[in-house]
C-alpha cells in the first residue's frame, strides 16, 4: 500500500523533514505549518483531497484567495505562504507521491517598491547634532555618526572596521559587506576630524580598559562597539534631534546615497561606494531624487500649477 498523498498527511510529512532533516527552526516551522494549513483548507473548499490532482490553476488561485479574501494579506506574507507550498510540492515529487510539480512556475504577486525614507541635509545635520559633550562616549558617538554618514557604510560595516582599515592620510577607510567582499571608501574632512578627536581623546581611555581589541569603535569596556550598541547610538541621537519617527539603521546611508545622486554623482560611482552588486539596487534612490524634482517643477513652475 503506497504513502497517503492527502494534502494534510503530506504537509506532516513535509514538516517532519524541514525538522530533523534540515533543522529548520520553531518559528520558521510554525510559519510553515501555518501557511501550509490555509494551503490545506483551500483545496479541501475546492474539492481537492489528493494531492497528485492539484492543477497549477489551483495553486494560482490560492495566491489570487490570499490576497483578495475576507482578510487579504499583504504582497510579502502571500510570497511567504505560496514558498511553503512550493517547497511542499517540491518535496511531494522528490518523494515520487506526485508524478510532477505543479508549483514550480506560480509566480508571487509583485511587492511595491518602498522608497527609503531620507532626510534632509539640514536634518542630517540635526541629527548629528544630538550627539553633544566632550566625553569618551560623546566623542565615540560622534564619530560613529559621521563616519556613516561620510561614507555610506552599514552599520556592520562600520564597527567591523579596524583601526588599520582607516587611512588618515589618503582620507579613506576599508569597510568589508556583505559576502566578505571589501572596498575603500573616502571618508570627508568633517568625519576624519571627528575621528581625530575621537582617536587622541576617547579611543585611549576606552582601550585601557580593555584587551588590545584592534576595532576601530570600541565599547566601555575596551571592546568592539556591537552592531546593536551602534544602533542605540543613532536611535539616541535620534531622540535628542526629534527626529527618532524617521530615522531607521539605513538612515545615513540612504542620504549618503541620496544627496550624493542630488549633487549630481554617476549612480555607477554611488554603486560602488554602497557596495552594491547590481546597479539596480543602487536605482531606488534616483526615484527619490526625480520626486524632489518633480516637486521642485511642481512648485516653481508657472505652467506646473493650477
Amino acid at each position: 500500500m503506497g504513502r497517503s498523498t492527502e494534502p494534510a498527511q503530506v504537509v506532516e510529512g513535509y514538516l517532519g523533514h524541514l525538522a530533523v532533516e534540515r533543522g529548520r527552526a520553531a518559528n520558521t516551522l510554525r510559519s510553515y505549518a501555518l501557511d501550509l494549513g490555509r494551503y490545506t483548507e483551500h483545496l479541501t473548499v475546492s474539492g481537492i483531497d489528493d494531492l497528485g490532482a492539484v492543477k497549477e490553476s489551483d495553486v494560482s488561485a490560492f495566491v489570487t484567495a490570499l490576497r483578495t479574501g475576507e482578510a487579504p494579506l499583504a504582497a510579502s506574507s502571500t510570497a511567504r505562504a505560496l514558498a511553503a507550498v512550493r517547497g511542499l510540492h517540491r518535496f511531494a515529487a522528490a518523494e515520487g507521491l506526485i508524478r510532477a510539480d505543479v508549483s514550480s512556475r506560480v509566480r508571487p504577486p509583485s511587492q511595491p517598491s518602498r522608497l527609503p525614507r531620507t532626510l534632509t541635509v539640514d536634518q542630517v545635520e540635526q541629527l548629528l547634532a544630538g550627539c553633544v559633550g566632550d566625553g569618551t562616549v560623546a566623542l565615540r558617538d560622534r564619530a560613529l555618526l559621521e563616519l556613516l554618514y561620510s561614507t555610506g557604510a552599514r552599520i556592520s560595516e562600520a564597527v567591523g572596521a579596524d583601526l588599520d582599515d582607516l587611512d588618515t592620510d589618503a582620507r579613506t577607510i576599508l569597510v568589508q559587506g556583505k559576502g566578505d567582499k571589501q572596498r575603500i571608501v573616502p571618508v570627508g574632512r568633517p568625519a576624519l576630524a571627528a575621528v581625530d578627536a575621537y582617536l587622541v581623546r576617547a579611543r585611549p581611555v576606552l582601550a585601557a580598559k580593555g584587551a588590545g581589541s584592534p576595532a576601530l569603535l570600541l565599547n566601555a569596556r575596551g571592546a568592539r562597539l556591537s552592531r546593536q550598541s551602534a544602533w542605540h547610538v543613532l536611535r539616541g541621537a535620534a531622540e535628542v534631534s526629534g527626529l527618532d519617527s524617521v530615522v531607521s539603521p539605513h538612515t545615513l546611508r540612504h542620504c549618503f546615497a541620496t544627496h550624493l545622486l542630488s549633487g549630481g554623482a554617476d549612480v555607477r560611482v554611488v554603486q560602488e561606494l554602497l557596495g552594491h552588486a547590481s546597479v539596480s539596487t543602487t536605482q531606488i534612490y534616483t526615484h527619490v531624487t526625480v520626486d524632489t524634482l518633480r516637486e521642485v517643477y511642481a512648485t516653481a513652475h508657472p505652467r506646473a500649477r493650477g
